[in-house]
């Protein structure tokens, strides 16, 4: 390829990563609010939040695509330009999805944690911030990795409203050399690059949240035997 169309493929790199960055920015925003709505005590909140995980889980992204671009703005007067609209859809859709593993996540932490801060006196939000999420988010870790993974191949979908994504940009390509193969090959290594960093960034991640969580890190069995281990009431036995 000449050095005009390798450039054209770069910016729609640079593009994707943008969307992806942005999308994934508002998804876990839904997630976090969504996700913590559904474990809330009242009924209403309970419900609201599911209705929104139903009906964006239920409907296809790229419809909902069609939806913010071509019909939304005639029938309020206003026209996003692509790349919000594109966050704005993707960000709605993929939120639905992270909603459940908030929920799934904060419903796993053991009971007696959540009893431990009532009978501490501790209020809906201290619970939530001192013991439900710091044992909760660690757990998210690789289902978000899987979501924004899957984020990352629906960012293709906003190239039908002829926005110059990684796609866009190489069809465009495709259509200048009629070099189908080697111009898809490209587009699909470019993708799998950047999933691969996204998996390793996503696991160190990973690793780092469950630093100090549960037992020391590397330690042996012999090492746990040999701890003090405390009778329940202060007191301490070898």
């Amino acid at each position: 390829m000449t050095s005009g169309l390798w450039e054209l493929v770069l910016k729609g790199v640079w593009v994707t990563i943008q969307l992806l960055v942005c999308s994934a920015l508002l998804a876990a925003a839904v997630s976090f609010v969504v996700g913590v709505a559904r474990t809330h005590r009242l009924w209403i909140v309970r419900f609201l939040a599911g209705f929104y995980t139903e009906v964006f889980r239920g409907t296809s992204a790229l419809v909902m695509i069609f939806w913010v671009f071509f019909v939304l703005p005639p029938a309020f007067g206003w026209q996003l330009v692509p790349l919000w609209a594109g966050t704005l859809a993707l960000g709605l859709t993929y939120g639905a999805y992270g909603s459940e593993i908030v929920r799934g996540a904060l419903n796993a932490v053991d009971p007696a944690q959540k009893e431990g801060g009532i009978a501490l006196s501790f209020t809906p939000w201290q619970r939530m911030k001192l013991i439900l999420l710091p044992q909760a988010v660690p757990e998210m870790i690789p289902p978000f990795s899987n979501l924004l993974i899957e984020l990352l191949k629906g960012t293709a979908l906003v190239s039908i409203m002829g926005m110059g994504d990684l796609a866009f940009s190489g069809n465009l390509v495709r259509l200048a050399l009629q070099e189908s193969a080697e111009i898809y090959t490209y587009i699909l290594i470019v993708y799998f690059v950047i999933a691969f960093l996204l998996t390793r960034v996503m696991r160190g991640l990973e690793k780092k949240l469950k630093t100090g969580v549960g037992k020391p890190v590397g330690s042996t069995p012999a090492q746990e035997l040999s701890r003090p281990q405390t009778t329940g009431v202060g007191g301490a036995v070898s």
